[in-house]
């Protein structure tokens, strides 16, 4: 009889190490300890045995019965310990966390700038127009009246690939392509990256961003050309603004202008951020010269316009109060969070 009992444990014992799941242990109880168990049927057989035998077995059949629940509770913990584990592996969260701490990002200056003049212009009428980075030398340079020998052509200005086409050097050739596809009157503006050779420094980049802008009408004048850049200065700069005209060279314009704003910090009246003069040079504009107007199947006796063109960084530098470019291009997050409430 003692070689029955040591079976049925070795037996139960390695059923029970085969076990990977709760769900699989009300098996093995009930073939065990169940009314139709092997323990159970053991029972029964007691009834055939002397008095002496009987309670010895009896007593066997009992301590086995004991054994094989605490085993089985012994299991169960430690399967749900394994299930917890698991499931904690998949479904972790780090409650040291603050979550209130996790922010979801913010609009870079030069980002908010692009996008409030697209708003101003287009609520003026204008057409916002994209064109490529990679450009030939006619839209860059020929459509646009600069000649060869410019100095803007030199390889020490503008970055050149090995088949003759280059990175733009300013947004004015979407200007080109807007003439090629539209008829006259139109309003178009290009705001996007530009690429020089440039030193860098606190006010100078090798990449840089440029929002320029044409008007194509019928006896369009500077009149024209006033209005509107006061009027989208006035709103960049939540103020009303006096500006000046100052003469300036521009292959693509005749005449050509430099435009300057009233510095808004001082009145006029000369401080650092304005370099004690009163006035802070914004951009350059003027007529749109005939050749360029040719350039863009545009009849030049039938039509003027003015175009302007001006830098987003520089504008996002003023309107910010911030003194060096550089952070703008700098990819610090620390820096473009500030700006997040803007």
């Amino acid at each position: 009889m003692e070689k029955v009992f040591q079976a049925l444990e070795q037996e139960f014992q390695k059923v029970l190490e085969t076990i990977q799941q709760i769900r699989d242990l009300d098996s093995v109880k009930t073939s065990f300890l169940g009314k139709k168990g092997k323990l159970t049927s053991m029972m029964k057989q007691l009834k055939d045995l002397s008095n002496e035998e009987r309670a010895e077995v009896g007593k066997k059949i009992n301590r086995l019965k004991t054994a094989f629940q605490e085993k089985l509770d012994s299991k169960r913990v430690t399967l749900k310990k394994s299930e917890f584990n698991k499931r904690m592996e998949k479904e972790w969260i780090d409650i040291t966390i603050d979550p209130m701490a996790e922010e979801t990002g913010s609009m870079h200056p030069i980002s908010i700038m692009q996008q409030r003049l697209e708003d101003i212009f287009v609520a003026m009428g204008f057409e916002v127009l994209d064109g490529p980075h990679i450009e030939t030398e006619f839209y860059n340079f020929e459509a646009l009246n600069i000649p060869e020998h410019h100095p803007a052509r030199d390889m020490h200005d503008t970055f050149y690939f090995e088949d003759g086409h280059l990175l733009r050097t300013q947004t004015s050739p979407i200007q080109i392509r807007g003439m090629e596809k539209l008829d006259p009157p139109f309003r178009i503006v290009g705001p996007g990256k530009v690429f020089r050779c440039e030193r860098t420094d606190a006010s100078h980049d090798s990449v840089f961003h440029q929002f320029e802008g044409m008007m194509v009408d019928k006896n369009i004048s500077v009149a024209n050309l006033i209005y509107f850049l006061k009027t989208m200065l006035g709103e960049v700069f939540e103020s009303e603004v006096e500006v000046r005209l100052r003469p300036g060279y521009f292959p693509f314009v005749e005449p050509g202008f430099e435009l300057d704003m009233r510095c808004l910090l001082c009145a006029g009246e000369g401080c650092k951020f304005c370099k004690q003069v009163g006035w802070i040079e914004l951009l350059g504009c003027g007529m749109v010269h005939p050749n360029v107007l040719r350039a863009g199947n545009v009849d030049p006796e039938k039509y003027s316009g003015f175009a302007f063109g001006m830098g987003i960084d520089r504008l996002a530098m003023l309107k910010y109060d911030i003194s060096d470019i550089r952070p703008l291009h700098g990819g610090n997050l620390n820096f473009a969070r500030v700006f997040s409430i803007k």
